[in-house]
């Protein structure tokens, strides 16, 4: 096995992807899954009396070589994907998943970990709380099952592996082999800078003129700005049909089938565990507790949402029969009007901007906002990483190491839509403990040529506070075990952080310091500066809505019996919301990845507004004081949020933090949905 894969010997630690081989990985799994196998039967086999130290605390790190070894596995398959990956990641899925309900559903550490948890009065506060989720997720998992529903259960678990892989390398293959030719003659409204990336992208894959691809920071701007109607039409139904075997794949990526047997196999799954359904089993251990809770939420801010929704629709469909256009709005014109109507209201042009938002400057903003909250330092190193372009930071506090922090920003062919935070070691205190390795990915369009600035949108300039908001809580994590640091915890707690995050982009203190002309250096002027700030709730409609309608669709799919035909089902839950024919689902089922492509966010997708809501009332916290940078707030923050992982129940955190619970009517202020709510 290359050692390579288990211990890395990188500057800070970080692995030499230059010494990775793709031929490196199958002997190392076979090896990793091996030894992660013994170590774990050790410990259930274990002929002393069971202790936190002989079981639980044994557990944490019984598969460090596996994890590591799948750390770099799956960061590459997501960042830099090619066909040799991608059959490896489909033999390696059901093993993956053989080894974990093995070891799960052993109910020889089943019986240790309940005895421990017995007298777990006797553990401190973190040895404790490790115990109850250990027990936890071992009866989740199927550890108290016996016989044919045992078995049942693992065959369960292998096949759902196999089929959210399936489903997440249909996606990548329809996104990544979609191109749309556009013509000299039917570029008609497409602002300069948006040309430039249609070209360098054109130029990426080899290609004469100018193209537009299904990365959402190329596809968005041309529904934006194009004025050819019937090429917003080819370039929308290509982003639609994502999934649905009417893509680039072609029959071979059709996802339906896979989502009606996932959603199948997740239903008998909950209720060979006694859940009447997925829902129950999924929302039991979040935050929002049952889907009835969910659906109270969710529905609290269609009704407003649908409302601003259905007026700006009103207004769109008299733009175009303005243009001479017989018909209804669809959804390749919403992006075009509502982007006309934004320009007409606030006098706003993209080109203005961009040259305000490169990537470099808001980089810069995201770390010295991270600098005046929370007194951290970032040093750029070179290291030998999966791209030369991928960047490396040490970020340290005092003089002491609090991470390492990597930057993937850009879209190139074979790297995942969309953007994510994800680790490649855990934070913890075990013997001389360990600090975090955090990886943020983005998707922005690449620079016109090597060394020229890149420029982003708004919204790219708002990812990028979001997933740095996801690193900060690897970044300031201070737990004593890695299976409960950083962002291990509740999935409608999770988006917390980062959705706070975000907040600090809007704040004319950060842009007067960051936002600099990439030509001149010149801050932008105050007055382009208000009116982006006020612009930015100018299609809160439609971005509501079309969230919405995908968090309630996924909702409906888990709670009951599953659907024999999901497209039906998520018909029917549109027609029931009474959605607007020209607001699509954000996320349509044949390309859910956030549902389907694993089950993190399955039952879960509604965990965005969830945690939203105490977004906007965290950040209000820091208004109260009159400082968005205010010490205390911040340190609050830190002390309960950040720094704590899954230590303790979010909800005990959360009124820690802001001693009082979080009401609905900061997110919908925020939003811009109403004028004030009593």
């Amino acid at each position: 096995m290359n050692p390579e894969l288990i211990h890395w010997t990188g500057p800070l630690g970080l692995p030499r992807f230059d010494l990775i081989r793709d031929e490196d990985f199958a002997p190392a799994f076979d090896e990793c899954l091996k030894l992660a196998g013994d170590a774990v039967e050790s410990i259930a086999a274990n002929p002393e009396p069971p202790s936190f130290a002989n079981t639980v605390a044994a557990l944490e790190t019984a598969e460090e070589p596996l994890n590591r070894l799948c750390a770099i596995f799956f960061t590459l398959a997501g960042v830099d994907s090619n066909p040799t990956r991608e059959a490896l990641q489909r033999d390696i899925a059901p093993r993956l998943a053989a080894h974990g309900s093995k070891t799960s559903m052993d109910p020889r550490l089943f019986d240790r970990v309940e005895a421990i948890h017995q007298d777990r009065d006797e553990l401190g506060p973190q040895d404790r709380r490790l115990t109850e989720l250990t027990l936890r997720g071992l009866r989740r998992s199927g550890a108290g099952l016996t016989g044919a529903a045992r078995d049942r259960m693992a065959q369960i678990r292998e096949r759902l592996a196999v089929l959210s892989t399936e489903f997440a390398q249909n996606v990548l293959t329809d996104e990544r082999d979609y191109v749309l030719a556009v013509a000299d003659d039917r570029l008609a409204g497409l602002p300069d800078w948006l040309l430039r990336a249609m070209r360098a992208a054109a130029r990426e894959r080899g290609l004469p003129g100018q193209v537009v691809t299904l990365n959402r920071s190329l596809i968005v701007p041309f529904l934006e700005h194009a004025q050819d109607r019937a090429l917003r039409e080819t370039a929308f139904r290509a982003w639609a049909a994502r999934g649905t075997g009417q893509g680039a794949g072609g029959a071979a990526t059709d996802n339906r089938p896979l989502v009606a047997e996932i959603l199948a196999l997740r239903h008998e799954r909950a209720t060979l565990l006694g859940y009447k359904d997925f829902a129950s089993y999924k929302l039991e251990p979040e935050m929002a507790g049952n889907a009835e809770n969910v659906d109270a939420l969710l529905r609290q801010v269609w009704t407003p949402a649908k409302a601003r929704a259905e007026a700006d629709a009103e207004r769109f469909a008299a733009m175009l029969h303005e243009d001479g256009v017989n018909g209804a709005l669809e959804p390749w014109d919403w992006r075009y009007y509502a982007e006309r109507r934004r320009q007409a209201e606030h006098d706003l042009d993209e080109a203005q901007i961009k040259p305000y938002l490169t990537l470099e400057a808001m980089i810069g903003a995201v770390f010295d906002t991270a600098a005046r909250l929370f007194r951290l330092e970032f040093r750029e190193f070179d290291a030998p990483l999966w791209t030369p372009e991928v960047r490396a930071w040490e970020i340290t506090r005092d003089g002491r190491r609090m991470a390492v922090f990597l930057g993937d920003y850009h879209a190139r062919p074979g790297k995942r839509s969309g953007a994510w935070c994800s680790s490649l070691q855990q934070q913890h205190h075990i013997g001389a403990g360990q600090r975090a390795i955090v990886v943020n990915v983005c998707n922005f369009t690449p620079p016109e040529a090597p060394g020229a600035p890149s420029y982003l949108s708004w919204d790219d300039a708002r990812t990028l506070f979001h997933e740095f908001g996801h690193a900060l809580h690897h970044i300031l994590s201070d737990v004593d075990w890695p299976s409960m640091s950083g962002t291990s915890v509740a999935r409608d707690f999770v988006e917390l952080p980062s959705q706070l995050y975000e907040h600090w982009l809007e704040q004319p203190q950060v842009l007067d310091r960051h936002a600099r002309h990439a030509e001149t250096g010149a801050p932008m002027p105050a007055d382009l500066r208000d009116r982006i700030l006020a612009a930015r709730n100018a299609d809160q409609g439609f971005a509501t809505t079309e969230y919405l309608e995908s968090a309630l669709v996924d909702l409906a799919f888990h709670t009951g019996e599953p659907p024999a035909d999901p497209m039906a089902r998520q018909a029917e839950v549109l027609a029931s919301l009474g959605a607007p024919a020209a607001i699509p689902m954000r996320h349509a089922t044949p390309h859910f990845a956030h549902v389907f492509s694993g089950d993190g966010y399955s039952a879960g997708y509604y965990s965005y507004m969830w945690s939203e809501v105490m977004d906007a009332d965290a950040f209000e916290a820091f208004l109260e004081q009159g400082d968005a940078f205010d010490p205390e707030t911040a340190g609050k923050l830190e002390q309960w949020i950040l720094s704590k992982g899954d230590s303790s129940p979010a909800d005990e955190l959360w009124l820690k933090f802001r001693e009082r619970k979080p009401g609905v009517h900061a997110l919908l202020k925020g939003r811009g949905l109403v004028a004030d709510v009593s």
